[in-house]
């Protein structure tokens, strides 16, 4: 039993005033008599988002074109200026990290260049865990180099359909693995890999290794450069609080900027010579070299506000207050939720340096509409099929009481059967 928690509520009170982040839960726009715990999935807008949002739309008003060399923070550069401050949060230099894209996108763009099969070593290593659409993306990748994802694809099996040994993806890289892509954070359970250790290993056996942070950027401390990491991808909506479909980020270690992009696109041409309209692409010698389009940068233009806030609170004390939120609900579902007739189970790794920022619970029976009981008393989680629903406090909104209460909120359901109540049928997002 963890005695540095209580299952009373004024402990929670207590851990509230003593916060030293709580002042920027008022930078944020909480919806109405909600209890928002899905930040894993969709930050919420902050006023500073909102106030470089409004900037860039009223430089679109005013200066229309003029905006790419006469904004405040002028367009034609802007990718680079927010890879600039947002490098800090997952160890790059900012030449290595650009603002670009998508997720699946950037993948693509990454993975073409170093995934070459006829060179000797024809497979990808990926895990059966993974966002799905990271190996829809290995797939076509394969598929685009003559071959068979069937065959050629390898995923590293999970020991309880939750988390991942990592000296079981170790065991995979053979003599025949080209590229492994793997999460930073395994989406369902939150446990978090060690990537410096995968990285090590992958390279004594001559493996390129890229990782998927979308559900770690923000919410942990990277060291990508340090790391050796050859390549990374992250998207921008989910701790980072950028907006839905908000534009991504794509690393790229400064020890391949020799390489040939190969998915190209004229923003990824050197800015001194972008405009020369040569039919010969220049690649910029960066990160920028694989951007591929236009930057969205209305979709970009939150990001911008959000690094502002994600900066000053510094990711040491948003890691610091994540790991004791994540403690703090571990321990609340153990003592009120673990037992008759309640039967919760949390998935997530015990270890608090081994988990990102959301904990997954799990029920052998009616999780799904219990997850509906929960929303209809304005929490905001999520479920994951068959089983899981994830609860995400995030450090710079969320409160201990709310943790509190989303867990008597759990409890009731279970005691007074309310989930009965809801149907078992499931809408397009969930």
């Amino acid at each position: 039993m963890d005695t540095r928690f209580s299952i009373e509520r004024n402990q929670a009170e207590e851990m509230d005033q003593q916060d030293p982040l709580s002042g920027y839960r008022d930078h944020f726009y909480i919806p109405d008599r909600t209890l928002y715990m899905d930040g894993n999935s969709l930050g919420l807008l902050s006023k500073e988002s909102e106030y470089s949002l409004k900037r860039l739309l009223n430089e679109w008003r005013d200066l229309g074109i003029k905006g790419w060399l006469k904004g405040k923070r002028p367009w034609f550069y802007y990718a680079e200026q927010l890879a600039e401050e947002a490098a800090p949060l997952v160890g790059a230099r900012p030449d290595e990290l650009i603002l670009t894209g998508t997720t699946t996108v950037n993948i693509h763009s990454l993975v073409s260049t170093f995934y070459w099969p006829d060179r000797g070593r024809s497979r990808i290593l990926a895990d059966e865990l993974n966002f799905p659409t990271d190996l829809y993306a290995l797939k076509g990748q394969i598929r685009l180099k003559g071959r068979d994802p069937e065959q050629e694809l390898i995923l590293v099996p999970s020991y309880d359909g939750y988390n991942l040994d990592e000296d079981e993806i170790v065991r995979h890289m053979s003599d025949e693995i080209s590229v492994a892509l793997l999460p930073s954070v395994l989406f369902r359970s939150g446990q978090l890999l060690d990537m410096e250790y995968l990285t090590r290993e992958a390279h004594k056996r001559g493996i390129v290794i890229g990782f998927d942070c979308s559900h770690s950027a923000g919410a942990v401390p990277h060291e990508l450069s340090q790391w050796g990491v050859d390549f990374a991808v992250f998207c921008s909506y989910k701790y980072l609080n950028g907006g839905p479909g908000s534009s991504a980020f794509l690393y790229l270690n400064q020890r391949h900027f020799d390489k040939q992009p190969f998915l190209t696109g004229w923003f990824g041409n050197k800015k001194e010579t972008q405009f020369d309209m040569s039919l010969d692409f220049d690649p910029a010698a960066s990160a920028g070299g694989w951007q591929i389009s236009s930057p969205g940068i209305l979709g970009s233009g939150p990001i911008e506000g959000s690094l502002q806030l994600i900066n000053e609170a510094g990711m040491a004390s948003i890691r610091s207050k994540s790991q004791q939120m994540t403690e703090y609900l571990i321990y609340l579902i153990d003592q009120r939720l673990s037992a008759e007739p309640y039967r919760f189970k949390v998935v997530s790794p015990r270890d608090a340096g081994r988990r990102s920022g959301h904990i997954a619970i799990t029920r052998d029976q009616e999780a799904f509409r219990i997850n509906e009981a929960l929303k209809s008393k304005g929490v905001v989680p999520d479920f994951r099929p068959p089983s899981l629903i994830r609860i995400a406090p995030s450090p710079l909104y969320n409160t201990y009481q709310e943790i509190w209460q989303v867990v008597q909120y759990l409890k009731e359901i279970i005691d007074h059967q309310e989930y009965g109540h809801f149907s078992a049928e499931r809408g397009a997002v969930s």
